[in-house]
């Protein structure tokens, strides 16, 4: 029996107030059977990580994210938003927590998939103080968001980790449980990481210095009410274009056309990973087919007169045990039957946006093509594979791992262990978009993005935010 031991890692600094009281570190006794699944110190009981997963989950819409108003926020709006956020998270976790209980004991008893799942005890346990009653005074919702802080900075390296143990455990799992498993866990790791970080961003901008500048008119948290696709497509070809210098010796040209103004409300952290994933793809195949002198061509288009409402297309989806969406049916009929919408936004049309992204870099072969969605395929050889998953730099190209991780920092390859793409189109259809790639062998590829925003977003960017709304009611007051 492989029995591993496991220390906490030390946190970064913090990312909140440095007025906050530090919290004193508990000792956790080990109190989970070794034989089940792998050792803790995490204090949470089997008993409640059963109950917390047999709870419904509902869906996450942008919609939900922008209700509670345009920062900095009152005190009663941000006691809502760290509320919401612990309405949803605790089940989140615990469902996580036990699918991977659900693989093979060989597979998570790997150091690397052991890492995650005592990652997400930990966060679990450090949750549970929290939601056994609502938070309502300010110093509880500030020692929550110190609570958010930490569960963003210890989950903030799963997807490497879980990369590296699998590609360790690729022998005794299938490569189709691979893809189903990472699916359907990554998908659930966006909802979590962006429950926690638009607390965080809306605390943030309520409280200290923030509260004292003037705030951005079109930012809710992290969401923008004004993305430019256009922009971010720039902001993205310079870093990808750099990495190419660097690596191949030449940059690529790209020519953005259509619809260059179109904008929506969307994440521009979520539209930067994917469309840096598929600049990678098109320039690192525009390059090495010898077309480099072809530029890249995106093209964006705002899609007119649509008429399904967000509440239309979420009542039509259906969850079952082959699909990776990150809520339940149970909850699912519950949010379509909530009539808690005061935005409106769930029933007005919500705006498309679609970029076409066009190489000329030979296309894909038809052995490769249905291969693409796959977490498990990858550009890599044996070889080179083996010597990532066992921490080693054996060629050019095993910094690859690097691009796995959605930082940013530090990426200095083109090709991959095969998650850009698959990773990419969980981010698109997160909100309703996806992902399609049309290829023609011996020529080049198009990729179709198709994005999908927040209806009546005017509305939104025209609200008072908290402080204003402060100062009308005192000038009302004086009336």
């Amino acid at each position: 029996m492989l029995k591993c031991a496991f220390r906490r890692r030390a946190l970064p600094a913090r990312v909140v107030q440095q007025r906050w009281a530090t919290t004193t570190q508990q000792p956790f006794p080990p109190d989970i059977n070794e034989w089940s699944h792998p050792p803790t110190n995490a204090t949470i009981s089997d008993e409640e990580i059963y109950r917390l997963a047999a709870k419904p989950r509902r869906p996450l819409t942008l919609a939900d994210l922008v209700k509670h108003g345009k920062p900095p926020l009152r005190d009663a709006a941000l006691l809502s938003s760290a509320n919401f956020t612990l309405s949803l998270l605790p089940s989140r976790l615990a469902h996580r927590i036990q699918a991977l209980r659900n693989l093979p004991f060989i597979v998570v008893s790997n150091p690397n998939v052991s890492k995650i799942y005592n990652n997400y005890l930990h966060s679990l346990s450090t949750l549970e103080p929290f939601y056994r009653k609502p938070i309502d005074s300010i110093e509880d919702e500030m020692n929550f968001t110190e609570a958010m802080a930490d569960l963003v900075r210890t989950h903030s390296n799963t997807i490497p980790t879980l990369a590296q143990g699998f590609l360790q455990c690729r022998k005794y799992v299938e490569p189709a449980e691979v893809t189903r498993f990472l699916d359907q866990h990554l998908r659930a790791r966006i909802g979590t990481r962006l429950l926690a970080e638009q607390h965080l961003a809306l605390h943030m901008a309520s409280t200290g210095d923030a509260i004292k500048q003037k705030p951005d008119p079109t930012h809710v948290g992290v969401i923008d009410l004004a993305a430019r696709p256009a922009d971010i497509v720039r902001r993205c070809e310079g870093f990808v274009a750099e990495v190419c210098e660097y690596k191949y010796g030449v940059r690529p040209s790209l020519v953005i056309n259509g619809d260059k103004a179109a904008e929506f409300a969307h994440i521009p952290m979520h539209l930067e990973y994917i469309i840096t994933e598929l600049l990678k793809n098109a320039f690192r195949a525009t390059i090495e087919s010898g077309n480099e002198k072809e530029a890249v061509e995106v093209t964006i288009a705002s899609a007119p007169d649509v008429s399904t409402t967000k509440l239309e297309s979420l009542k039509k989806l259906s969850v079952n045990n082959e699909n990776s969406y990150d809520f339940s049916q149970e909850g699912l009929d519950e949010y379509c039957s909530d009539p808690d919408d005061p935005m409106g936004s769930l029933h007005s049309a919500a705006p498309c946006i679609t970029l076409r992204i066009r190489d000329r870099g030979g296309g894909i072969s038809a052995e490769t093509l249905p291969n693409i969605w796959s977490y498990s395929f990858t550009t890599f050889n044996n070889e080179e594979a083996a010597a990532i998953a066992n921490g080693g730099y054996g060629s050019d190209d095993s910094d690859g791992l690097s691009v796995l991780s959605n930082t940013g920092a530090d990426q200095s390859s083109i090709a991959g262990l095969g998650y850009g793409l698959p990773l990419s189109r969980a981010y698109a259809e997160y909100f309703g978009g996806g992902i399609a790639v049309q290829s023609m062998y011996g020529w080049g590829t198009d990729v179709y993005l198709t994005l999908q925003g927040i209806a009546s977003t005017q509305q939104i960017r025209e609200a008072p935010n908290g402080f204003e709304e402060l100062e009308m009611e005192k000038k009302q007051g004086k009336e």
